[in-house]
């Protein structure tokens, strides 16, 4: 990074660590910033640091919010006996783009995965068993990520909620195996959802 001043070899030094930002869209990005009116560069950097300071995690779904609870849980509209397990706060932003879906949520923050050194206790199915101790609670819906990790994340939970008496679903697999809720299409999760079947 000799080729730059040092304030911009910082700056695409940060950029380039985003997920998916190689060293040649840091430095598009850095000389966007530079380029851009002292105001546009300062309004991003406070929106980045307003949302870093006041989005936390909801207390009964564990997904991000800027209030607790989220706006999600608070609602009277939703179906509180149908509970949707996922993976991300990605995943829970694709399923209300399709406007479909009317209960709630339960956000794991990852799945189980040996190979990564994640176990069952490094995500939110502590969490979510506590919530099935209300007996609101008729089906959960397991809508993790078609993938290696995702399914046997299901299995796991599926295990442990079956002697509760719970109606436990699993979403059809309309969406490529390998891939992510967030990057399916509504139509895709849509009939996900439809063709979802017990296990």
């Amino acid at each position: 990074m000799d080729y730059y001043a040092a304030p911009v070899a910082k700056l695409i030094e940060e950029f380039s660590k985003l997920p998916g930002v190689g060293s040649k869209t840091a430095q598009r990005l850095a000389f966007h910033i530079l380029g851009a009116p002292v105001e546009q560069a300062e309004s991003l950097g406070r929106a980045i640091v307003l949302a870093r300071r006041n989005i936390k995690h909801c207390s009964v779904c564990c997904n991000m919010t800027d209030a607790d609870p989220c706006r999600i849980c608070s609602s009277d509209r939703r179906d509180k006996s149908v509970l949707c397990v996922m993976e991300s706060p990605r995943d829970v932003v694709a399923m209300e783009k399709t406007r479909e879906y009317k209960g709630l949520y339960h956000v794991l923050h990852g799945a189980i995965s040996p190979m990564e050194d994640i176990g069952p206790e490094d995500i939110r199915i502590k969490e979510l068993l506590l919530r099935l101790q209300d007996q609101e609670v008729k089906e959960v819906i397991l809508a993790t990520n078609p993938t290696i990790e995702g399914e046997a994340t299901a299995m796991y939970i599926s295990r442990l909620i079956k002697p509760l008496g719970i109606k436990t679903t699993r979403i059809a697999h309309g969406i490529p195996v390998g891939g992510d809720l967030e990057y399916a299409d509504e139509v895709t999760l849509v009939k996900a959802m439809e063709g979802r079947r017990e296990i």
